[in-house]
């Protein structure tokens, strides 16, 4: 019996032309007869899922050193013994003022037996404080060959520590703002591209602009901000197809303006930041995961007329296209096995 069907098999591959055997089918009810010369033609990708195929996800945290600082050109400095700094205008040291950092009070100054009073005509006046960030960030952007663009938002813990002068410290006593700690919310967009690689490895060099927002510690009625403008390195490490870790340190510039009640001179305040961000990214896959549970192939593989990703290899390692390399060793040679002379 196996002779005359293999005798069968053989005068339907004769019989057959050549150009009917190596023939593509467009869907499984054409290719009737199993042999390995006839196959399905594989549906491509679709245009939808090629374009979600370009879009990265990210989301990063780390710290930030924010050096809070402003200089008081157009005011004096009153120091009254045991009492906090006020300002006032070179003009009328009886007006004064206070919280200058996130809304201004107006109060009447005294000048007491001991005070010491210094005008920014005569000396440069400040106050600087040690502020730290901790940012939650999360972007989205789009792959042209070595080309990004997107945006993000970024929301951060600010602690502000006390301010101290940057002249006459001997003389002028520190002061703890009206706020402490606020949250810093930050919305920007995103433009990069990558420079260089080594083999898993790629360094990216983007810049981020945008807007912000200081919270409801702060009186924006009287504050004039601007956009921020930070630049970033980030050195990317390639897990897999889809998945990547990354480290992005940064530099940062913004400030704003506040008003005084009265009018005349604003303050103006720099919040300019080194940041370390650590995070992943997570771009969409172009094929879809395969449907089958009990599928176990690890690369890319068809059923049908339709290509899918494996179901099993992980998102943290990188696929060999020709074996998915999920188990690179065979069991046979792990643990125990490893010291057999002959591990069948």
């Amino acid at each position: 019996m196996k002779r005359y069907a293999a005798i069968t098999a053989l005068l339907i591959v004769v019989l057959i032309p050549a150009s009917d055997v190596l023939a593509q089918y467009e869907n499984e009810k054409d290719a009737s007869i199993p042999l390995e010369n006839f196959y399905i033609k594989r549906q491509g990708i679709g245009a939808f899922r090629k374009i979600l195929s370009k879009v990265t996800f990210g989301f990063s945290t780390g710290y930030g050193s924010m050096p809070f600082k402003h200089k008081l050109d157009g005011f004096g400095v009153l120091q009254n013994p045991d009492s906090m700094p006020k300002l006032f205008r070179p003009a009328s040291v009886s007006s004064g003022y206070s919280n200058w950092v996130n809304r201004v009070q107006s109060s009447g100054n005294t000048v007491q037996s001991g005070a010491f009073l210094v005008n920014s005509d005569t000396a440069k006046i400040g106050f600087k404080s040690k502020a730290f960030n901790i940012p939650l960030r999360a972007t989205i952007h789009v792959e042209f060959n070595r080309y990004r663009i997107g945006g993000g938002y970024s929301f951060e813990y600010t602690h502000v520590g006390q301010f101290r002068p940057t002249n006459y410290s001997d003389k002028i006593s520190n002061f703890s703002p009206d706020v402490s700690s606020f949250f810093l919310k930050k919305y920007f967009l995103m433009f990069g591209a990558s420079v260089y690689r080594y083999n898993e490895y790629l360094l990216v060099v983007d810049a981020n602009i945008g807007g912000y927002k200081l919270g409801k510690k702060f009186d924006n009625s009287v504050i004039q901000k601007g956009i921020f403008f930070n630049l970033g390195v980030a050195v990317e490490r390639e897990m897999s197809e889809y998945f990547k870790l990354f480290v992005r340190p940064s530099y940062e510039f913004k400030g704003y303006k506040i008003n005084m009640p009265e009018g005349g001179p604003s303050i103006s305040h720099k919040l300019n930041a080194f940041y370390l961000n650590v995070g992943a990214t997570y771009r969409i896959p172009e094929l879809r995961r395969c449907f089958l549970k009990t599928c176990h192939a690890q690369m890319n593989h068809a059923h049908g007329n339709r290509e899918y990703r494996s179901r099993v290899h992980p998102i943290y390692k990188k696929q060999n296209p020709h074996y998915g390399e999920n188990y690179p060793n065979l069991i046979k040679y792990k643990g125990k096995n490893k010291k057999k002379l002959n591990p069948y």
